[in-house]
């Protein structure tokens, strides 16, 4: 059993843990302490109710006016294929529809999960060039890879 909930202090390192070795493995990208503690409010996790362990984390990240991106969604490797990465995915949609979010757009390697929970692929030309104002510091910048993907 799971609970999910926003995230808080006490779990920083282990969501820290769980994107890192995604991004070691080249799945996902790395995110930093510093990173962490500043969007610690756009995370939710899924967290095993009997172990008090973090099972899976992602982040709501508001990038312009009715647009948000779903992003940093990882599911540790001893619990997936559990439903948890779609429930996360869920409260994330609520708390961005809540917030009169329209548009959902997630930057992706992983096209068949977001596909199942009904994200469509597009170009990446297609989405505001504000969403960008991050990607400047990625080291993929000149040579991104990921998929775009909206949910309307």
């Amino acid at each position: 059993m799971f609970e999910y909930r926003h995230a808080t202090f006490a779990e920083v390192e282990a969501i820290f843990t769980l994107i890192n070795d995604f991004a070691a493995e080249g799945l996902m990208l790395p995110k930093s302490y510093s990173t962490l503690y500043e969007i610690l409010p756009e995370f939710v996790v899924a967290v095993e109710v009997e172990s008090g362990k973090v099972a899976g984390c992602g982040a709501l990240h508001c990038t312009w006016a009715e647009l948000a991106e779903i992003r940093s969604l990882a599911v540790s490797k001893d619990f997936q294929r559990r439903g948890i990465g779609g429930e996360i995915v869920k409260r994330l949609l609520e708390d961005g529809k809540r917030l009169g979010v329209k548009k959902f757009f997630t930057l992706t390697y992983n096209t068949p999960f977001f596909a199942s929970v009904g994200f469509q692929i597009v170009e990446k030309e297609t989405l505001p060039q504000k969403i960008w104002r991050e990607c400047i510091d990625c080291p993929k910048f000149s040579k991104c890879d990921e998929i775009a993907m909206i949910l309307q």
